[in-house]
């Protein structure tokens, strides 16, 4: 139920960079004036972020999608949360994202991944899709069986998840370009966040559900333990869960044997014994409850990566909406309780149910814990009103298989 054990930034870990201390004034004062240009950009990017249209990052909805957070008792809220409509200026293309920012300074990284991972994401796909070319080299690299960063994206030929074998090449081309765009868009958002000059992200990181959902296609990268789930019909026509993602904790024996050859080490603490964690070597810290996180590089040389799990799924009429949440919601609720809410919940406020039941379950399950941070996206998924109040309750939980996530 936590993320991070670090009270501080870096001075609690000894493998922490010091600042040098004969540094002199003309260097210092550069370093200044470079800050304050960063601020500036930075505030600009902020402004202008928020006069686009159909971009949502604040409690509230649309008529796709129900956006909600709160906070929890643990001090400043970690969450965050997007839905940005027509994104990439494409029609018929959502993208929606939750954040769960953890140690120090989790709420600025959360933030800063809310706000840049969607656009280094469409100006990834976009570059791939006007030069066909240039995504030759990390197809190479990313294709295939899982590789030494764990990354589990296959082949066009290997996906399943196809209605039939009338799909075009074209439309399994445009498929394999989203995934390559999230894995490099990924891996360029962690590489921001290490030389950010205003961002301690040593011991400080968040998780990532970023979707992508284009007119029936929906693509899915995550790194962290917040998860997506899907509410869907069964053949009965019964309102059933079937979760879209892997909780990527640290004791999942791929994520667990990968550390372990990075030297970092796996426990849980004897006051948590069900809550994993990853150590340094040598050090009892920073005590990080997930496998994968942007930012947190004291760990990052020891088994703790940003590479995203892609998940793909051909959506059907039998598709109702997808929840993405922090953890502070699956802490409590299972997935059917989850599809149950939204199902019975106006869609307008849908996310704002959710979190509220979660915060008071919180309260029955565990009264002497810190209540955590919450977020929540629910996308709805057709423009039926009656979907919004399901008059069958949900009767069923799945977990779509490894062929169906992430071919």
């Amino acid at each position: 139920m936590g993320s991070c054990l670090s009270g501080a930034g870096g001075s609690s870990v000894p493998y922490a960079p010091e600042s040098s201390s004969g540094s002199t004034k003309a260097k210092s004062s550069s370093r200044k004036r470079q800050m304050r240009r960063n601020f500036s950009f930075e505030s600009n990017m902020e402004m202008w972020l928020h006069r686009i249209p159909g971009r949502m990052f604040l409690n509230g909805s649309t008529d796709v999608a129900s956006l909600f957070t709160k906070q929890g008792k643990k001090g400043v809220n970690q969450d965050a949360m997007i839905v940005w409509e027509n994104f990439g200026s494409k029609a018929d293309t959502t993208f929606c994202g939750v954040f769960d920012g953890h140690g120090p300074f989790g709420h600025m990284v959360a933030k800063k991944v809310r706000d840049s991972l969607p656009l280094k994401l469409s100006a990834q796909w976009e570059l791939k899709v006007s030069s066909p070319d240039g995504r030759s080299d990390i197809s190479c690299r990313a294709i295939g069986s899982m590789n030494s960063e764990q990354t589990s994206i296959k082949t066009v030929e290997d996906v399943k998840t196809f209605p039939n074998h009338e799909q075009s090449e074209s439309h399994s081309d445009t498929i394999l370009t989203l995934k390559e765009s999230f894995l490099k868009a990924f891996k360029v958002m962690d590489k921001e966040l290490k030389l950010h000059p205003q961002i301690d992200c040593y011991c400080s990181g968040t998780t990532a559900i970023a979707l992508v959902k284009q007119g029936h296609d929906l693509l899915i990268g995550n790194v962290g333990d917040s998860r997506a789930v899907l509410g869907t019909r069964d053949k009965n026509n019964s309102l059933i869960a079937v979760q879209l993602t892997v909780d990527l904790k640290p004791d999942l024996p791929r994520e667990l044997e990968r550390i372990r050859l990075c030297r970092g080490r796996v426990f849980a603490l004897q006051n948590e014994p069900e809550v994993a964690r990853v150590w340094l070597p040598n050090c009892e810290s920073p005590g990080l409850a997930m496998a994968r996180a942007f930012g947190d590089f004291c760990l990052k040389d020891f088994g703790l990566i940003s590479v995203p799990e892609i998940s793909y799924r051909r959506l059907s009429d039998m598709d109702e909406f997808v929840v993405l949440a922090t953890d502070g919601i699956w802490d409590v609720l299972s997935n059917k309780e989850v599809v149950d809410i939204v199902a019975s919940a106006p869609r307008s406020i849908a996310a704002r149910t959710l979190v509220e039941t979660a915060v008071r379950t919180w309260r029955l399950k565990y009264p002497y814990a810190k209540v955590d941070d919450c977020a929540v996206v629910c996308l709805f998924l057709n423009s039926n009103s009656s979907s919004c109040a399901s008059t069958q309750p949900a009767s069923k939980e799945q977990i779509a298989s490894p062929q169906e996530n992430n071919s």
